[in-house]
């Protein structure tokens, strides 16, 4: 049986294919959001933020930064909030309309209350750090410290682009994951092009439950990060030649990455419960950025969320040991330093811009080939 979704409830909020439904609202009524925004309201309509149908009220939003609580006693550790400008009048009752950049509506909104927040205490109790170096960090201090809390009524229709043919909602998972007769399903995040351990990971989670639901995240990333189209591509690639078809399923996320280390590695976990996963694999420094995180911070968390309705796979490093003739960890190999091939981003990024194929231990040849073929595949 798939997961019940978070907080018992799958938010729907219906699709309005017809823009000149969202025609009448005055400028005055209309609240002008960003790319990320825009994400955050495309997975509250989806389902994928459940339960929450909006953006926080200040009671949520105070109940998540020092209880990791919603209102409600729902965990949750990451707000979603709408900053506004202060020119915005909107009162608590008001319907606005908010648009993206070039003034195409997004979605229409029943608006709550407004609020202020505190740009420090943000940072500190969410990332851990005031450094805004942090990538999380910098966001928080380049906005508006008022926020507007507000339940959405209606979203316009979502054109996935090139990635519409692997973008399903926790809706059509749900269906997918009971049509395949999976009662178990791990959950696989990932903001990179797979290399081996990705690989061994995910393989060891699956021996354990009957699907493997990998899950890379689309969307605005660090410099130095793949880029999506890289990631997409270099996993149809894996999929195709190492997984059986019938264990797994391959869907994108359409999300901002907050780099908030252990706070994000629950809200990873909530989101994939959403999507019917009862497991979700937790590795070493997951959702991390930097050193601002311990290296295992993100499992260690989970403690404190006994109810949290998903169980984390939690895995050590992994690394290739010449003496074993395969990949290891500290559990499993005996052997010393000299013997072992760590599995370092940064060593594979800076062989693929030397113009280097990594070598069979370290990635399949069907993935490096995506990666090499691409004239730009990191994010800059």
């Amino acid at each position: 049986m798939v997961s019940a979704p978070h907080g018992g409830k799958l938010v729907q909020i219906g699709q309005r294919v017809n823009r000149d439904a969202f025609a009448g609202f005055k400028a005055a009524q209309t609240v002008t959001i960003g790319e990320e925004t825009k994400s955050v309201v495309k997975d509250i309509a989806s389902g994928v933020f459940s339960p929450i149908e909006g953006f926080m009220g200040e009671n949520d939003y105070l109940g998540v930064i020092e209880q990791m609580r919603l209102e409600s006693d729902v965990p949750w550790t990451i707000p979603v909030l709408l900053p506004v400008e202060d020119d915005v009048k909107l009162a608590a009752g008001d319907e606005a309309l908010l648009a993206d950049k070039e003034g195409a509506p997004v979605a229409v909104m029943e608006c709550g209350e407004t609020f202020q927040v505190s740009k420090k205490e943000y940072a500190m109790k969410v990332f851990g750090t005031e450094d805004q170096a942090h990538p999380g960090v910098s966001k928080v201090y380049d906005r508006p410290s008022r926020a507007m809390a507000g339940k959405l009524k209606a979203v316009a229709r979502v054109d996935h682009g090139r990635f519409a043919d692997c973008t399903l909602s926790p809706k059509e998972t749900r269906v997918l994951f009971t049509e395949r007769g999976w009662n178990s399903v791990v959950a696989f995040q990932t903001r990179n092009a797979p290399h081996i351990n990705h690989e061994y990971l995910q393989k060891s989670a699956l021996a354990l439950v009957d699907g493997l639901f990998v899950n890379p995240v689309v969307g605005k990333k660090k410099p130095g990060d793949f880029k999506d189209e890289v990631i997409v591509d270099a996993y149809k690639a894996l999929i195709d030649n190492y997984y059986p078809k019938s264990s797994v399923v391959l869907s994108v996320l359409h999300y901002e990455m907050q780099y908030a280390g252990p706070k994000e590695a629950i809200m990873h976990a909530i989101m994939r419960k959403n999507f019917g996963c009862t497991h979700i694999t937790i590795g070493r420094d997951h959702a991390g950025v930097g050193n601002y995180y311990g290296p295992y911070a993100a499992q260690d968390i989970f403690k404190e969320f006994p109810d949290l309705g998903i169980t984390p796979f939690f895995f050590k490093e992994f690394f290739y040991c010449r003496r074993c003739a395969g990949i290891a960890s500290e559990k499993t190999c005996p052997h010393p330093e000299e013997e072992r091939l760590s599995f370092s981003g940064t060593k594979l990024r800076k062989m693929f811009a030397d113009g280097q194929v990594p070598p069979k231990e370290f990635m399949r040849p069907e993935v490096a080939h995506v990666i090499a073929e691409s004239k730009a595949p990191f994010v800059e």
